[in-house]
């Protein structure tokens, strides 16, 4: 047991490779009363969440007398120090992360380095989650698989954050675009995922709630090309990226959404100025 908590409790990642976020460690623990850290630096992010009692949090660009349900984070290259109450010390969970992703994952849920600090209600849902990550690293025969569990569980952490956090403050224009804008971000995505499938631009805009009218006028409003239009493109242009490999021109036709070869030698003639034999002996130097 560390000398300096009633209880203490720690998991440790023994192959932290990932290159967006990777969990370090994640632990729990009871500190004594007036048990202090810092002032100091790291070079890793360290979260903690109170779960009972309280203390002082300090960095060099925030303060915070911390209570259950707050959360302060530890941002690398920032001086930091926190103290226990000398009453009612706090019972924290922790998590150390590093990675290129995760300043950018912390400002997405509204956490920042001049604003490190966040509090939620719901703390046996963050203590559950801590938990978990803490239990992923179970020194089992696949630690890479245990490093992968502990990352997902940390974004799912990171998103009850968000939701708390963000609900707290008021939006950013550019994070609240207009509704119809949101679904034709949708349609888009939709329409770039979906190309090799039989995709019904009726069945988008009644996913999406719109008529088809609606959606499709402004759709060309955002592209200069209808959904229908939009479609071609996507599927004329994967079909040149395959018309480069070994597949037969029937398998271009099938993997882009085309149940008919000759069907979709007429759209490629019409949408590229030949036909697509001719546009693959084009690449390979028959020209």
């Amino acid at each position: 047991m560390n000398p300096e908590h009633y209880d203490f409790t720690l998991g440790i990642n023994l192959t932290p490779e990932e290159q967006d976020l990777s969990v370090l460690f994640s632990g729990e623990g009871r500190p004594h009363p007036g048990h202090t850290v810092g002032p100091s630096v790291h070079d890793f992010y360290l979260i903690h969440t109170v779960l009972e009692g309280g203390g002082l949090f300090q960095s060099d660009t925030f303060s915070a007398e911390c209570r259950a349900g707050d959360t302060f984070v530890i941002i690398p290259g920032s001086l930091f120090s926190y103290k226990a109450d000398l009453e009612t010390p706090w019972h924290y969970a922790w998590v150390a992360l590093q990675g290129i992703g995760v300043l950018d994952l912390l400002r997405a849920v509204g956490i920042t380095r001049e604003q490190p600090f966040m509090h939620s209600d719901n703390v046996a849902e963050l203590h559950s989650l801590y938990e978990r990550i803490r239990h992923a690293f179970k020194q089992s025969a696949y630690p890479r698989l245990e490093s992968l569990e502990a990352s997902g569980w940390v974004r799912l952490l990171l998103h009850e954050f968000g939701r708390d956090n963000l609900s707290a403050l008021p939006p950013h224009p550019s994070e609240m675009p207009e509704m119809i804008d949101r679904q034709i971000d949708q349609a888009i995505r939709w329409i770039t995922l979906q190309y090799h499938q039989q995709i019904s631009i009726d069945h988008i805009a009644s996913s999406l709630g719109y008529h088809r009218v609606h959606l499709s006028k402004a759709f060309k409003q955002r592209t200069g090309l209808s959904p229908k239009q939009f479609l071609l493109k996507i599927r004329m242009d994967k079909a040149r990226e395959l018309l480069g490999s070994p597949l037969t021109i029937e398998q271009v036709a099938s993997s882009v959404g085309f149940n008919d070869a000759l069907y979709f030698s007429k759209q490629f003639r019409k949408h590229s100025g030949m036909p697509p034999s001719e546009y693959r002996a084009g690449l390979r130097g028959g020209y």
